[in-house]
């Protein structure tokens, strides 16, 4: 297998002063403007690389129906998979120098959820970028190493969102043309990002494999860059730089818990990881409903998994990178499918015990623990990398409430009572003795056999699991009966 070597960088025109800053990135000192860190990076003259950062204006020369067309064996010539190309720590510590100035670096901290998990838990928290995950890194540093040439025709890529966010948002303060191709159930709020980020965007696809497909078409026809989102050796390096930062924030870690989806974060952060602390341990997190890295485990090599509609919707690549499975897997040592509830459950949690908002990808790492897949690390030191925050609105409501049904704290029963004046009402005197909460309520005739009687169905929200228990208790003595409708895994601690 090859290995992927960034050739030394050139600096130019780097006055003194302009950057006073180590690996982390705290206090990059802006020598134009007199800005701090990410602050200025609108007006800032990226000092490295002599290419000037601009506003964003929307993209020129849009994308004709017949550039739309399917190039079939369109070859990405990153990404081969009888070559695959694998990075180095001298990549990454590349990477990390020269995006310093345009990322932010996100804060690694000891979470309230360590007494409750058993652990000393940190959370690095990737969803604090600007475009709001971890995307941002790999896709400036793919950015800074094109040629002028490059630069100047313009990159394109297909992404579910956060890569084409991420992409868009640097592609524009870069100054170079940016077009990004999603596929129909991206979700809304991502697209409208990516267009207010000055990205030319096409909405095409049924998956993300045809949305790539249609990518690479439009790149071959009109001479564009095509940047692969996590198998790119650029983007797999600048991914690399949160496991520098987490080993500078936190010390060695005995496990850094990754969400795995194409394999591109993983494979940097554990080359970066394991470099400088080769006794920590790197487990991978993907949701059963999309389980590419684990077949490709099962297989010994990237195949085509099928995917489910997910929670983790950023997890969802039916084929793991080439160049990423070749870095990580040597350095991964453990594999974990974790279930949806676990995930909204994880979800919820980080809500009301972290005050964080994540999506359910980043939401993965936490889910694997509270499944009891990660038991071995009771007591000891863990980073769970929260890699973004973009989750749609719509779908948050739904895992909140898919979070405490799993948990038990949000209660669905049908109960049959008497048809009598107070019938109904006597079960929600019950409920209020109990001090249940009643979040809908509806009863039906027409379809009970005893006509003398109702059949009442009740969402319901108790306070925690005990309580939910009281109230089974209490409902199955009174009434002769009563159905609970439980989510698959409702749990008790």
């Amino acid at each position: 297998m090859a290995t992927y070597m960034v050739q030394p960088v050139k600096l130019v025109d780097v006055k003194a002063g302009q950057f006073s800053n180590g690996l982390n990135g705290h206090s990059a000192t802006n020598g134009v403007n007199g800005t701090h860190g990410t602050n200025g990076i609108h007006e800032m003259k990226n000092g490295l690389n002599g290419y000037a950062e601009e506003k964003p204006e929307q993209a020129t020369n849009p994308v004709e129906d017949e550039d739309l067309e399917i190039i079939e064996d369109v070859a990405d010539p990153h990404c081969v998979a009888e070559n695959p190309v694998k990075i180095s720590f001298q990549d990454i510590t590349s990477a990390a120098f020269l995006i310093k100035s345009g990322i932010q670096c996100t804060p690694c901290q000891r979470s309230h959820l360590s007494d409750m998990t058993g652990m000393e838990l940190y959370l690095k928290k990737e969803f604090l970028q600007f475009t709001g995950s971890f995307k941002e890194r790999g896709a400036r540093y793919a950015l800074l190493m094109l040629s002028e040439e490059e630069k100047r025709q313009g990159v394109i890529s297909a992404s579910l969102g956060n890569h084409a966010q991420g992409l868009s948002y640097h592609a524009t303060r870069l100054g170079i043309p940016v077009t990004v191709v999603m596929p129909i159930a991206a979700p809304i709020m991502k697209i409208q990002k990516c267009r207010s980020y000055g990205a030319n965007v096409i909405v095409k696809g049924e998956s993300m494999s045809e949305a790539k497909k249609i990518a690479m078409s439009i790149g071959k026809r009109r001479n564009l860059v095509y940047i692969n989102g996590y198998d790119h050796p650029h983007i797999m390096a600048g991914q690399g730089t949160i496991g520098l930062e987490i080993v500078e924030q936190m010390g060695m870690p005995d496990a850094v818990v990754v969400p795995v989806g194409g394999g591109g974060l993983i494979a940097g952060v554990a080359t970066a990881v394991k470099a400088i602390s080769p006794q920590t341990k790197i487990i991978g997190v993907e949701s059963d409903k999309c389980p590419s890295f684990t077949r490709a485990l099962e297989h010994g090599g990237p195949i085509l998994t099928p995917n489910m509609a997910t929670l983790a919707d950023g997890l969802a690549v039916p084929t793991v990178g080439y160049n990423a499975f070749a870095t990580a897997v040597p350095l991964l040592d453990k594999m974990v499918v974790v279930r949806e509830e676990w995930i909204a459950l994880a979800i919820l949690r980080l809500v009301e015990q972290e005050k964080c908002v994540v999506e359910g990808a980043g939401a993965a790492g936490l889910a694997a623990i509270f499944s009891g897949h990660l038991n071995e690390f009771k007591g000891k030191k863990v980073c769970l990398l929260l890699c973004g925050g973009n989750i749609d609105t719509t779908i948050f409501g739904r895992c909140l409430e898919r979070g405490l049904a799993a948990e038990g704290r949000l209660l669905r029963f049908c109960v049959t009572v008497s048809d009598r004046p107070g019938g109904i009402s006597e079960l929600c005197r019950e409920l209020a003795a109990l001090g249940v909460s009643i979040k809908d309520i509806m009863h039906e005739r027409a379809w009970i056999r005893d006509i003398f009687s109702v059949e009442v169905k009740v969402v319901c929200e108790t306070s925690d699991w005990a309580h939910s228990e009281q109230l089974r208790k209490v409902l199955t003595e009174k009434y002769s009966h009563v159905v609970f409708n439980d989510v698959p895994m409702a749990i008790a601690n």
